[in-house]
């Protein structure tokens, strides 16, 4: 299973086998310097951060590694950050993609949330036999989720999966609006959520204008 540790792990071995540093790695990828700096790899707030599929990505294209070379580099050890099974598993593959307006438009999604429809476009994204069926794609559009999420990034979400309070998440109402927000507090009649964007204000709902909630589990970005 993959884990914060084994993940950055890897990242550090790819470095050490092209006799790099992290900052050299990055920096040959046409990233910022200091995104694999053991600084960056875990929030202000005590959180895990994970690289993205597209910075790893770069890094494969720029060392001219294959995905395999890139998981036999997992030698960290287990650890309690572990994603859950499925979530980033070594087998490439595709899953649904579209745009945040589009999911507002209906006719996407069932009741549960889960993908449903035509006109769908696909995007890569590693995945494997043991992966939850229903994970899927939204593209961010718009600045209402800066500076977390820009233009044109993508968000992995997986319906159906628990949610908690502090997860980032996507809801869409009944009215049609789909948004990305921080989870603050759900109760049997409510959920308030925490806007990503300090421009943009939080958000307070019935849970009866509540079509459905997913987590966010994988950004590109």
């Amino acid at each position: 299973m993959l884990s914060h540790n084994r993940i950055w792990a890897a990242i550090d071995a790819l470095a050490e086998r092209h006799r790099l540093s992290p900052s050299g790695l990055a920096r040959r990828a046409g990233l910022d310097p200091t995104s694999f700096n053991k600084s960056k790899r875990q929030g202000a707030d005590g959180r895990q951060r994970w690289p993205s599929t597209e910075s790893i990505a770069k890094v494969l294209d720029a060392t001219g590694a294959s995905i395999d070379e890139f998981f036999s580099f997992f030698t960290g050890p287990a650890d309690e950050t572990a994603l859950p099974q499925g979530s980033f598993p070594p087998q490439a593959g595709t899953i649904p993609l579209l745009g945040f307006a589009q999911a507002g438009a209906g006719g996407f999604f069932d009741d549960g949330g889960f993908p449903a429809g035509q006109g769908w476009d696909v995007v890569e994204f590693p995945s494997s036999p043991g992966r939850k069926a229903g994970v899927y794609a939204l593209e961010v559009q718009g600045d209402s989720m800066l500076p977390l999420y820009r233009d044109g990034d993508v968000l992995i979400v997986e319906p159906g999966a628990q949610v908690r309070r502090g997860d980032r998440v996507v809801v869409k109402t009944r009215e049609g609006e789909v948004m990305a927000k921080v989870l603050h507090r759900q109760g049997p009649r409510t959920i308030e959520l925490l806007s990503l964007n300090p421009d943009h204000p939080n958000r307070s709902f019935e849970m009866r204008e509540i079509d459905w909630i997913a987590r966010i589990i994988w950004a590109s970005q």
